[in-house]
């Protein structure tokens, strides 16, 4: 079941013909049909250990693609959702154990890595294990040479779609497909594949794949609030920034094409998610959404010519370095179109760690844009990033009065601000870990000791329980702050922003 750039399938979504039962924990294949390959998503900690707290988790994008995609070329193919469901690692491995798939696929990601290769250790020796991710392939001769993984078959590194499903019709095939990696049983070392003619599995053609078939994920649509009917996507693939803590940072990623859908094609699969579910608002979760002009404004007269303003509401991730640009009729353009939210990466208030951090931006340049979207009736979330490295006392006081000064800014505007904070933590393979691993005072194991931290008292303050997934830390002091006061100053500021989205 060998594919090809000329046999991609149309966009379409399958749906299976039984509901599966409700305490059926797999997602998108039934009980009693062979998978092929069961996709684990680990959880972010044992829930086990500690239960779930938060109500929501994001839908894990990447593992829907593979999913839809090999479902569309004739495989059997489940999700099994560990952070949505909130499960054990004993758990999953009976799940998995017991469902007893051909393949079972995990997404390698820092702070999710141990816990994949504990799952990864129980399973039946009979079941093949391949893996891909972010931690894959900053480190795949780590990942191939750790023990829990010894009966790794294939580590895919980058877009895997068309390479997954290839696998799934012959794992022999690994030697013909570039980016494919595993250990030599004879040599003992990892060898890679790939032969001439092969290249284009690096990059599948985003606008020939099928759209994303939400029956793979536990909450996606969902309903925020009694709010719209929401669903999440993808509009482009790859970033041409370079910030230092990003895992999507260009530098991190030399074998990925910078690329964007065809605006029909996306506002094709909006159509197709409003008459299935009755979806009317969509999320835009890629890095590049508003982060490249030229298609911003492609797109955005194309939403106009299919009235998208007039029939949905929309969120996506934007560059404030873009955004600062662009002139007064083009942001009123997205506010016609149904633009509900922006999210920024405004990171700090400091300009001199902007710098450090590559973001190309300052500080006056957010105010500006968060001023110009919110007197448009356009929302505007920001991202801020605490204890960075070489951040000073001062410099993270700068980023507090920063968020203030952004909620007053947005005070009396049609459109609001709301902030998220988080604490530095660093990624392989960014530029920033490299820098860190070159002072010689961190070794990368040290960086890669990530654990979960319980900033919501098991779950009974209300103004923390939603940002329970992502509390993990490396406990690491980075910068001249301590630890200590850097989640101090983050739950005070997660604190007044609940307390101004709860106020009249």
């Amino acid at each position: 079941m060998s594919t090809s750039p000329s046999t991609h399938c149309s966009p379409s979504l399958t749906e299976l013909d039984t509901p599966l039962p409700s305490d059926w924990p797999i997602l998108g294949a039934g009980p009693d049909a062979p998978i092929d390959l069961l996709l684990v998503n680990a959880p972010l900690r044992d829930y086990s250990l500690r239960p779930r707290v938060n109500d929501f988790t994001l839908p894990v994008l990447g593992m829907g693609y593979l999913a839809t995609y090999a479902a569309s070329q004739g495989f059997t193919v489940g999700v099994l959702d560990g952070e949505a469901l909130g499960l054990g690692i004993d758990r999953i491995q009976r799940i998995v154990n017991e469902a007893a798939p051909r393949w079972a696929g995990f997404n390698l990601l820092a702070p999710t890595y141990e816990l994949s290769a504990t799952i990864a250790a129980g399973l039946d020796p009979a079941i093949h294990i391949m893996v891909g991710g972010h931690q894959a392939k900053a480190m795949p001769e780590t990942v191939i040479e750790d023990p829990r993984f010894q009966r790794l078959e294939a580590l895919v590194v980058g877009e895997g779609e068309t390479r997954v499903a290839e696998l799934l019709d012959d794992r022999r095939r690994r030697a013909e497909l570039p980016g494919v990696l595993w250990r030599d049983p004879v040599l003992g070392k990892p060898v890679t594949g790939g032969m001439p003619g092969k290249a284009w599995h690096l990059a599948p053609d985003i606008n020939a794949l099928p759209f994303l078939d939400r029956r793979f994920f536990a909450a996606d649509p969902y309903r925020p609030n009694h709010g719209p009917l929401e669903a999440a996507m993808v509009g482009a693939r790859g970033c041409p920034y370079d910030c230092t803590f990003c895992g999507a940072a260009v530098s991190a990623n030399p074998d990925v094409t910078i690329r964007t859908r065809e605006p029909s094609n996306i506002v094709a699969e909006t159509d197709d998610l409003h008459r299935r579910y009755g979806v009317t608002a969509f999320r835009f979760v890629d890095d590049l959404f508003l982060g490249y002009e030229r298609f911003i404004r492609s797109c955005m007269a194309t939403f106009a010519e299919e009235n998208v303003g007039g029939r949905y509401i929309w969120d996506a991730t934007g560059r404030i370095n873009i955004l600062a640009r662009a002139d007064d009729v083009l942001l009123e353009t997205l506010a016609a179109n149904g633009c509900r939210e922006v999210a920024l990466g405004i990171e700090s208030g400091s300009e001199r760690v902007l710098r450090y951090i590559g973001k190309r931006i300052r500080p006056e340049l957010t105010r500006e844009v968060v001023r110009r979207l919110t007197r448009l009736g356009i929302n505007v979330k920001g991202y801020f990033i605490l204890g960075l490295p070489t951040e000073t006392p001062a410099e993270l006081e700068m980023t507090v009065r920063h968020v203030h000064e952004l909620w007053d800014i947005s005070e009396n505007q049609a459109g609001g601000f709301r902030a998220s904070v988080f604490e530095f933590r660093p990624y392989p393979g960014t530029p920033e870990w490299h820098r860190l691993l070159a002072t010689g005072r961190y070794e990368a194991a040290q960086l890669l000791a990530y654990t979960a931290v319980d900033l919501t008292n098991d779950g009974l303050d209300e103004a923390m329980r939603a940002r329970d997934e992502f509390n993990f830390s490396v406990n690491l002091q980075f910068g001249e702050v301590e630890l200590s006061h850097v989640r101090r100053r983050l739950i005070e500021l997660a604190r007044a922003q609940h307390e101004r989205l709860i106020s009249p």
